[in-house]
């Protein structure tokens, strides 16, 4: 079940209704359900439940459900299961038989992308990225070919070095960062990830929850290009192939680059 993630008039009246019905609410933390409980005047009895939570926990919960119980799960803010805990127990519902059911509303990842002025049609949610750069770098490559906007949550320390990264690796996309969205310092900058990168670069980090949203690629290399890399791919590093292909033919060398990425995978 969906919670606010910032302005609580965002909660459904549905959502409302699940609470109240709820023989035990499992939740993230205790203390900040229990004042979502509060506003709306509902007494529930509440349950700890997150990602490192033990497998006895989530048992004693899949016995509730047998025995005919509600149990509503929730996560701080947003939809549960979405980069919050939650899959492992709804999977283990699921091989038990046991119903399960959704009660739709607020999700970060979806309320920055209807305003980040990217395209829509196509996208995909890759959570957050590993922390460490090398693995970073990795996670970004993988996702270079994808043609879809791309959707990442981000810690604000690490926004800055991010984007720098996400910008030589994935060229100067159209992009957009959200943050602190429905709450009363809701900020959204849209522009290249250059640009960015080097705004987010100037300034001490911001606050609040940061979603990193990116445009999908606009430009797929010509087929002299293709052939030309696919040649150069047999003796050459890719950074050197790349290289070669676009100081030949004049086109992006991030377009490049992450064809030779998806060449590798075929």
């Amino acid at each position: 079940m969906a919670t606010p993630i910032g302005n609580l008039r965002d909660m459904t009246a549905r959502a409302f209704d699940v609470l109240a019905a709820a023989d035990i609410v499992a939740c993230e933390d205790t203390r900040r359900t229990g004042r979502l409980l509060a506003a709306a005047g509902i007494k529930g009895t509440l349950s700890s439940y997150h990602d490192h939570s033990s497998p006895e926990k989530r048992a004693r919960l899949i016995e509730h459900l047998r025995e005919g119980k509600l149990v509503a799960l929730v996560s701080d803010a947003g939809t549960p299961l979405i980069s919050d805990p939650g899959y492992k127990l709804v999977r283990d519902a699921l091989e038990e038989n046991l119903p399960v059911t959704c009660a739709p509303g607020p999700s970060a990842p979806l309320a920055a992308l209807v305003i980040s002025g990217l395209p829509t049609d196509r996208f995909l949610f890759a959570g957050y990225l590993p922390i460490r750069n090398q693995a970073r770098r990795k996670a970004i490559e993988e996702l270079a070919g994808v043609r879809a906007s791309l959707i990442f949550l981000e810690s604000p320390r690490r926004l800055a070095a991010s984007l720098e990264v996400m910008e030589e690796i994935l060229g100067d996309r159209p992009a957009a960062v959200a943050r602190e969205i429905t709450k009363l310092h809701e900020e959204v900058r849209r522009g290249g990830l250059a640009a960015l990168a080097a705004a987010f670069g100037e300034i001490p980090a911001p606050k609040g929850e940061v979603v990193i949203l990116i445009g999908p690629p606009t430009d797929t290399p010509t087929a002299d290009a293709e052939t030309l890399l696919d040649n150069a791919l047999q003796s050459m590093s890719v950074r050197d192939a790349v290289a070669t292909v676009a100081a030949e033919t004049g086109q992006q060398r991030k377009e490049i680059y992450a064809h030779a990425l998806r060449r590798q995978k075929s």
